[in-house]
């Protein structure tokens, strides 16, 4: 029973991948050292994975800084505002897709499937050509194989790799383009056959809804593709759910196994002798990538003998249910961790020593002491009482449907709040957090170590929110924030401050490109036990007569955001959270604050995959953002931020959060989304983001008053709010400051414009 990985955290165990990225980026390594840093990677994680007990090793699953993006390199799709495409797509080219530069945007970014990992979106238009554009999956491979390593070549599937772009042409099909694909991705099975057993082929879209231009296109597509492999044997992966109606077309795919994620979608192995041809094997995907509790293994093997009943022991293989990209690398760098709580979790290396423990057990070879270990940490979790709080659950128990509505509609709120606030037309504002720099991390750093004291170090952070404060009444912005410089994470530090959360030192997971967060880990039931940000706030707003927005992460996100437990619905979890952010609202309007912020960012990547799904989470999880905004007077102005989603289908549930002013990423894309508010009639405030803060760039002030200009064709001005896409956090001061500045001209010569 062979057992594999689908894919492997990238960034390694000290984030050796983000320093080399953001050294490189900053001129001081060269693009030599950055590969070294990726070789050793790469053959520290095959080994790790090897070492472990699994067999066949995924190769072609790293990244320097997307798979989408490194499939766009493969065929050829460079956009034409980056000039002609050279014959092999270079790491130079590479980076600038990725992250722009002075003379073209970088390319669209957004959520993977329901993940929070962002991938780069590729770009079609007509008369497009694709060639073979890179060899750095061959050279992969070519390293694996030199050492040692039973090598499974990974390859994005080329109808999912359609799927997830976008046209940049009105009228434009991009199925017509799949042909040309084709011819690449027969070249690269082609040169792969000779050199491993097993080619691995991602279409995670077959756990969507498939569009009909991609369901009558695969059976053809993989033939062809088929054709090319030779001997190789072909693998197709699906996950993030289940097949439901696309089992019967990947039946009669020309593949020799398919992979199933059965922790998202169990039923799935029930009646698999139904519709599974004789001649494919069948992967289940067993333990789970996506989150850090442990494989519970008696179930797990039920489900597996299931499987072998139906299909017979050779027919079976065991892998992760998607890539381990999702989790961190290594639960035995943890050694502040709670006993207790680490005993219960399993990050990446432990998730495939359990692949091979599971696959033991079901051959008949089981370790016993492993499988003992595995029932202990179980009995211990389910009967721990530090997981279930009476005073939080019967909180829950009493919310009522008043709890969750505003006291009067947007319109009249509207006015009670621009008397308060006074502020201009087409106001301008940031999303919340301003550059985190050396300084402000080196005072953290230095905290946390013990080398600096509770109160100097609130002090020092006092020092940074005054400067930000002076900085942004230089730049004459109408709604002040505080500048966050004493989070170190809008997820961790709050889950720093409620009970049920535990913390990682080592636990970083990959968000995009050189980006890395540490999810916290909600272990138990949620409570605040004291306020969070009022003294920060309060602090802040004291420094200027402006506005200021007191900045707070909303419970869908904090739920999305973090690793959450698996032994209670997520809906319940969320409540709780939700109440606890109701607390902070209440009391940061009571200390003054006017304009309250509530970041939603993760709202639609935690939607399911399927539609007729939807409904039912959408319910709660606009309950939840109004249970934490509702309870304050009209005067006080609810914000909220998404971004780096695809918002279109979903606005209904957008407005029913009855947020009085929402901001959201827009400038990649040139304001296209602003066109499903005009279709949906959205009632409130907009902050469609004018520009980019993942990308160094800076834009023109008329550059801005022409994306603002496409806005106010769609949005009234009395409703437009000007903001950049999302927070500065990871920008460096001079190009924030230049950048604001242009925004802040471009949005004042409009006013003018409009006053005239």
């Amino acid at each position: 029973m062979l057992t594999h990985t689908l894919g492997f955290p990238r960034i390694g165990l000290n984030r050796e991948l983000k320093k080399a990225l953001e050294s490189f980026w900053k001129g001081s390594i060269g693009e030599g050292d950055v590969e070294a840093t990726a070789r050793d990677l790469r053959l520290r994680h095959w080994r790790l994975q090897t070492d472990a007990g699994v067999d066949l090793v995924p190769v072609g699953d790293f990244s320097l800084y997307d798979h989408v993006l490194d499939t766009v390199a493969m065929v050829g799709a460079v956009p034409e505002r980056f000039g002609a495409p050279p014959a092999l797509v270079d790491t130079s080219l590479y980076v600038r897709m990725a992250r722009g530069d002075r003379d073209a945007a970088a390319m669209e970014m957004t959520k993977w499937f329901d993940t929070n990992y962002h991938y780069i979106v590729p770009e079609f238009r007509s008369g497009m050509t694709f060639r073979l554009s890179t060899t750095r999956l061959f050279d992969e491979v070519e390293e694996a194989l030199a050492a040692g390593v039973r090598a499974k070549a990974v390859v994005l599937g080329p109808l999912t790799f359609l799927h997830l772009g976008k046209e940049v042409e009105p009228g434009f099909d991009r199925w017509t383009l799949l042909d040309g694909v084709l011819g690449v991705y027969e070249q690269v099975l082609a040169r792969l056959a000779g050199r491993v057993e097993w080619i691995q082929l991602d279409e995670p879209i077959l756990a969507l809804d498939l569009p009909a231009a991609a369901r009558e296109r695969f059976a053809p597509a993989y033939a062809r593709l088929r054709a090319a492999a030779g001997g190789a044997r072909l693998m197709l992966a699906t996950y993030f759910g289940g097949l439901g109606e696309n089992a019967r077309l990947v039946a009669g795919l020309p593949v020799d196994a398919v992979h199933l994620d059965c922790v998202r979608a169990p039923g799935q192995v029930g009646g698999l002798n139904a519709w599974l041809p004789p001649r494919m094997s069948v992967s289940l995907g067993v333990v789970n990538g996506r989150n850090i509790w442990r494989v519970e293994a008696d179930p797990t093997l039920d489900l597996i003998r299931q499987a072998i009943e139906q299909l017979g022991a050779s027919r079976v293989m065991l892998g992760t249910s998607c890539s381990l990209l999702h989790v961190p690398i290594d639960l035995d760098a943890e050694t502040g961790l709670d006993a207790e709580l680490r005993s219960w979790m399993a990050f990446a290396k432990q998730k495939c020593a359990e692949l091979r423990m599971l696959a033991d057990a079901a051959e008949g070879r089981a370790d016993l002491a492993l499988l003992e270990a595995n029932r202990a940490a179980w009995a211990s979790r389910r009967s721990s009482p530090r997981a279930v709080r009476a005073d939080v659950r019967a909180r829950v128990a009493a919310i009522t449907p008043d709890m969750s509505r505003r006291a009067s509609p947007f319109e009249q709120r509207k006015r009670a709040q621009q008397a308060a606030l006074k502020l201009p037309l087409l106001p301008t504002t940031t999303i919340g957090s301003f550059p985190q720099t050396p300084e402000i991390r080196a005072a953290r750093a230095r905290w946390r170590s013990g080398a600096m004291s509770d109160a100097e170090y609130a002090e020092a952070m006092r020092g940074f929110v005054r400067e930000v404060i002076r900085r942004q009444e230089e730049l004459d912005l109408d709604v002040l924030v505080h500048g966050e410089p004493e989070r170190s994470d809008m997820v961790e530090y709050f889950g720093e401050q409620l009970d049920g959360f535990c913390f990682t030192r080592n636990g970083w997971v990959q968000s995009y490109g050189s980006r890395c967060v540490k999810p916290p880990v909600i272990y138990g039931d949620v409570a605040r036990p004291r306020p969070m940000t009022v003294e920060w706030i309060r602090y802040a707003q004291a420094q200027t007569s402006r506005p200021l927005k007191g900045m707070l992460t909303g419970p869908v996100t904090i739920l999305g955001w973090s690793f959450v437990r698996d032994d209670q619905p997520r809906s319940d979890t969320c409540r709780q959270i939700a109440l606890a952010i109701r607390d902070e609202v209440q009391d940061l309007e009571a200390a003054g604050i006017r304009v309250i912020q509530i970041d939603e960012p993760a709202f639609r990547e935690g939607a399911p995959l399927r539609a007729s799904e939807w409904p039912g989470y959408f319910q709660w999880a606009v309950d939840a953002f109004r249970l934490a905004a509702s309870g304050v007077r009209d005067e006080t102005q609810i914000h909220t931020h998404m971004c780096y989603s695809e918002f279109n289908e979903i606005l209904p549930w957008i407005a029913a959060m009855d947020a009085d002013v929402i901001s959201l990423e827009a400038s990649r894309s040139r304001m296209e989304l602003l066109s499903a508010f005009r279709r949906h009639g959205y009632p409130n405030d907009v902050g469609p983001g004018v520009y980019d803060i993942h990308s160094p760039r800076v834009p023109s002030e008329e550059e801005l008053v022409d994306l603002l200009r496409r806005a106010l064709e769609v949005i009234p001005a009395e409703r437009l709010w000007v903001n950049p896409d999302c927070g500065l956090k990871t920008r460096e001061w001079p190009e924030t400051l230049a950048s604001l500045r242009n925004m802040v001209a471009a949005a004042k010569r409009l006013r003018g414009e409009l006053a005239r």
